[in-house]
This record gives C-alpha cells, structure tokens and sequence, in this order.
C-alpha cells in the first residue's frame, strides 16, 4: 500500500490534472465543499464543480508550469506560470487540505509585465531576466 499523498502532493496533482486537461481527475482532487476566490478581480467560485467548469470553459492554448510549492502543514503555497499564447500569467495559489482533497483556495493572478513599475523605484532596480530565475 502507498503511502497517503502529502498536502504538496495534493497540490501539485490538481495543476498537472489541470495541464493534462483531466478534468475528472482534477476534481477528485477538490472537496465537495471546496471554494475558490481570485481575490484580484473579486471573484467567487463556490464549488469545486464551478471551479472546474470555469477552468474547462477558458480559451485553449495554454501551458501550465509549477515553479514552487512550500508547504506548511496543510497550508500549501504554489508558485504557477501559465503561458497562453504570447501572453504569460503568474499565480499564487494558497490552498487549505484536508486528507487528500483541496477544501479552498485563493488564487492571486497578475499578467506578466501588467503591474507597470513606478518610476521612483528605477534607481533601485535592476530587471528580471526570465520568470525561470525566481
């Protein structure tokens, strides 16, 4: 018998059911109860079916790449990359286990570049060379 999956694994098992487009898959790994918010654009979805609906309906094309995950706990943090096309999106997704299933999540999405720099932090600075570096 295998060992239980770790929070992490639960994790990092619902992006690559995502980027597999195993769309069951990745609802077995949501609980019943699951939400999820996207707190940048005041967003709800509340229920794993939702959720998964919402992500099965989204222009096709894209790719997803886990950069990170640290877990603390049943509390895990993924860092995501999603490239669609010419456009690149950057997530942190904080999500709460429970035993095998996701029980909430709250995704904070930005475009690449879509936070335009202020000018007073330019003496400080110096660019990212590639999101592959952090």
């Amino acid at each position: 018998m295998s060992p239980a999956p770790t929070p992490a694994d639960v994790v990092c098992g619902l992006w690559e059911r995502m980027e597999a487009r195993d769309w069951d898959g990745a609802r077995a790994t949501l609980a019943d109860g699951y939400t999820c918010d996207y707190p940048a654009s005041h967003e709800r979805f509340g229920s794993a079916d939702a959720f998964i609906a919402m992500n099965r309906a989204y222009p096709e094309g894209w790719a997803i790449t886990v950069d990170e995950v640290v877990a603390d706990g049943s509390r895990v943090v993924a860092r995501v990359r999603v490239a669609h096309g010419d456009v690149l999106f950057h997530c942190l997704s904080f999500a709460d286990v429970d035993g095998d299933r996701i029980a909430r999540s709250a995704d904070f999405w930005l475009d690449d570049g879509g936070d335009p720099a202020p000018d007073w932090r330019a003496p400080f600075r110096t660019p990212v060379p590639s999101p592959e570096v952090y």
